[in-house]
């Protein structure tokens, strides 16, 4: 019998895919030199070209919370069920919320 896989991006086929005009391996600059503040909302949407500070897939499209900087990355908190994470995720990962 063959085992499922197990790996850090395993059942990502889809949620880790570009679209066809967005495909290149450089995430825009723009993206890239957002300086975010702590209290700022952010969507998680991670770039697959980018392997870099990736978040894991359950946070794939949530809304978080800047609370600090940590080197280049920034410290998000999440709520994930009932519980509130704290994850690190690299700014190409990350996007403004609107409201």
């Amino acid at each position: 019998m063959v085992k499922a896989p197990r790996g850090w991006r395993h059942r990502t086929r889809h949620i880790y895919r570009k679209r066809v005009r967005e495909r290149g391996a450089v995430p825009p600059l723009s993206q890239v030199l957002i300086d975010y503040k702590p209290g700022d909302k952010v969507v998680i949407d991670p770039n697959p070209a980018v392997w870099a500070g990736m978040p894991h897939r359950r946070f794939c499209g949530k809304v978080g919370e800047v609370i600090g900087k940590r080197g280049k990355s920034y410290l998000v908190k999440v709520r994930d069920g009932d519980v509130h994470k704290t994850i690190i995720v690299r700014p190409e990962h990350l996007k403004p919320f609107k409201q």
